[in-house]
């Protein structure tokens, strides 16, 4: 099953290293793995999304909570969260072609970020199935070049009890 982790951590060099370090030697696969800025200039919030069965998942976990820089880690799969990602997408785009592209993109409320006389460059955020259906669509024109942020999630809710 495939799982989504957001873990907070002390915003120190090597700190992302040691994380995807200590999953991949355990073997699993890291679909995608994002980190960024939080509300605290010295956290930082590392959102990874691991394939692994509930046994496996709680190695990971157990392993990741014994690092010293790790300050909180919750299974998002578990609670109601929102989950996205943001895709950029260069497309061909001719003249014959454009005004298409451009219906597309106000379907699947995206934007158009970056044109020229031969491609044209979409941005889009949303969950992964939303980015993969406009890829899919955007195929019959020729795709260019993706780039795919990896999935950041929050969890919904009350406000969290402060940590630490």
């Amino acid at each position: 099953m495939r799982h989504t982790l957001a873990v907070l951590v002390e915003n120190r060099p090597g700190v992302l290293t040691h994380i995807s370090g200590l999953i991949s030697r355990r073997a699993f696969n890291i679909e995608s793995i994002a980190a960024g800025y939080t509300e605290e200039p010295d956290t930082t919030r590392i959102t990874v999304v691991v394939q692994a069965d509930e046994l496996e998942l709680e190695q990971v976990v157990n392993q990741l909570s014994k690092l010293v820089d790790v300050i909180k880690i919750t299974n998002l799969t578990e609670t109601d969260s929102i989950q996205r990602e943001l895709a950029m997408i260069k497309v061909k785009a001719s003249s014959e072609t454009r005004s298409d592209i451009v219906d597309i993109v106000d379907i699947f409320r995206a934007k158009i970020v970056d044109v020229n006389r031969e491609t044209m460059v979409i941005e889009l955020t949303g969950e992964e199935t939303k980015i993969d259906a406009l890829c899919e669509v955007l195929k019959d024109y020729g795709i260019i070049e993706i780039v795919r942020t990896g999935k950041i999630a929050l969890s919904r809710g009350p406000i969290p009890a402060k940590h630490g």
